[in-house]
């Protein structure tokens, strides 16, 4: 990818519609002051790869602060390798869903001066991100209890499939196993057909989310003691928690939950139907005066009927009532019911697909898109949700080209010139 020198490429800002502000370390105020991200100054080692720990390490760097990608030499993280489909420059989609505002550093652990250049970048670093397995990092003295002698304000933080406890600590961890054995592919997908996955890693995503709050809260904490701690979140447990009011049910009632496809457990109607010409929408009827005026719309006495007027009537009468509603909506097109539901103040939705999602005003207003083609490297990407007022997200580097910032954090630590050409000659960078 071809990007500015990495020295000057940190004094880059992009904005959402490409554009740059020269030699900032963030966006410009309407002040005219230049804030600093949120978490300015702090340092991020990060030794994760693949999708969960990098989704992580991303919200971090978004948010301000300093992240060096410690990648394989020649091979780096594998989903640089996870294509089609590729940008121009042949970055692949994957590996620059979650790799912006990082420094590249290929470093081989396994060997001796590796693991001490990683050490040397752990004694000046605040968090250090890892998702080996269990025990993985230990032989090469960079597990938690070898590193927090020399840094104990070091925050490390461990994603791992099962966690650092319990008796399947051991075993790998994968999004779509952990979907599987956390119950959640029971309750996704038909009724009447095999369990489904989610569309999207999101026991990754989720995880990663987990991660980052545990890596503040632990920031927050460190505050008050002076010392950092281990961070220590599992693919099971976060899949376990996203079951949310759905394993609350089986914990009240002690039932097995069933797959309802696109229809809600405890709420009805709260689902898909198809409209005119089997285009379809989401109809959403959180409480019983939406129900109200749903039946007010489609001209019905439903809401007077004792199998409906209240919600848990209607959860009991699920079928009977659904099969009334998908008769009538099945005689006007879509847009007729947006339309008329939103206008009554009824939840409803549009089902779009990806690009239709894109292309929204909304998501184009909300600045959800990045395009980083003031760079050479005509890369978009998937914007920031997080909005601070006074401490804004930045986009300031795109995801690096394999050991881009090899040289410069390496000259950082006191290595000169000849030291480095040897390191590169025996492979270790």
């Amino acid at each position: 990818m071809s990007t500015p020198s990495s020295s000057k490429s940190t004094d880059h800002i992009v904005k959402p519609d490409g554009n740059i502000n020269e030699d900032t370390n963030d966006s410009i105020s309407e002040s005219g002051d230049v804030p600093k991200g949120a978490l300015h100054g702090i340092k991020v080692l990060d030794l994760s790869r693949v999708l969960a720990g990098p989704s992580c390490t991303q919200i971090l760097a978004d948010l301000g602060a300093d992240v060096i990608k410690v990648e394989r030499p020649k091979i780096g993280d594998e989903t640089r390798h996870w294509a089609p489909p590729t940008f121009s420059d042949n970055t692949s989609a994957y590996y620059a869903t979650i790799n912006r505002n990082k420094k590249s550093l290929t470093v081989d652990i396994t060997a001796p001066a590796g693991q001490t250049i990683i050490k040397q970048l752990i004694a000046g670093s605040d968090i250090v991100v890892e998702n080996f397995k269990v025990g993985g990092l230990k032989k090469y003295g960079l597990d938690y209890d070898s590193l927090k002698q020399a840094n104990p304000r070091l925050i490390y933080a461990s994603l791992t499939g099962f966690g650092q406890t319990g008796p399947d600590a051991a075993r790998p961890g994968y999004d779509y196993i952990i979907q599987g054995l956390s119950g959640l592919m029971s309750i996704t997908g038909p009724s009447d057909g095999e369990p489904h996955k989610v569309g999207v890693a999101v026991v990754d995503l989720f995880a990663g989310l987990q991660l980052t709050i545990g890596i503040q809260a632990a920031l927050l904490a460190r505050q008050n003691t002076g010392l950092g701690q281990q961070v220590d979140v599992a693919l099971l447990d976060s899949a376990l928690a996203m079951l949310a009011n759905v394993g609350m049910n089986h914990l009240a009632s002690d039932k097995i939950p069933p797959r309802l496809g696109n229809q809600h457990p405890s709420i009805v109607p709260y689902q898909v139907f198809a409209a005119e010409n089997e285009t379809h929408f989401i109809l959403a009827c959180g409480n019983d005066s939406q129900f109200t005026k749903l039946c007010e719309v489609l001209a019905v006495d439903w809401h007077t009927d004792s199998r409906f007027m209240t919600n848990p009537d209607r959860v009991a009468h699920r079928d009977i009532l659904c099969d009334a509603l998908a008769e009538r909506f099945a005689k006007q097109p879509r847009a007729h019911w947006l339309a008329v539901l939103d206008q009554a103040g009824v939840p409803c939705g549009a089902i779009h697909n990806v690009a239709e999602a894109l292309a929204m005003p909304q998501a184009k207003a909300r600045e959800m898109i990045v395009d980083f083609a003031a760079f050479d490297s005509p890369i978009k990407a998937l914007g920031s949700p997080i909005k601070l007022s006074a401490s804004p997200v930045s986009y300031r580097i795109p995801p690096p080209r394999l050991s881009e910032h090899t040289d410069s954090t390496l000259a950082d630590l006191g290595y000169d010139s000849e030291m480095i050409a040897k390191l590169k000659a025996d492979g270790i960078v």
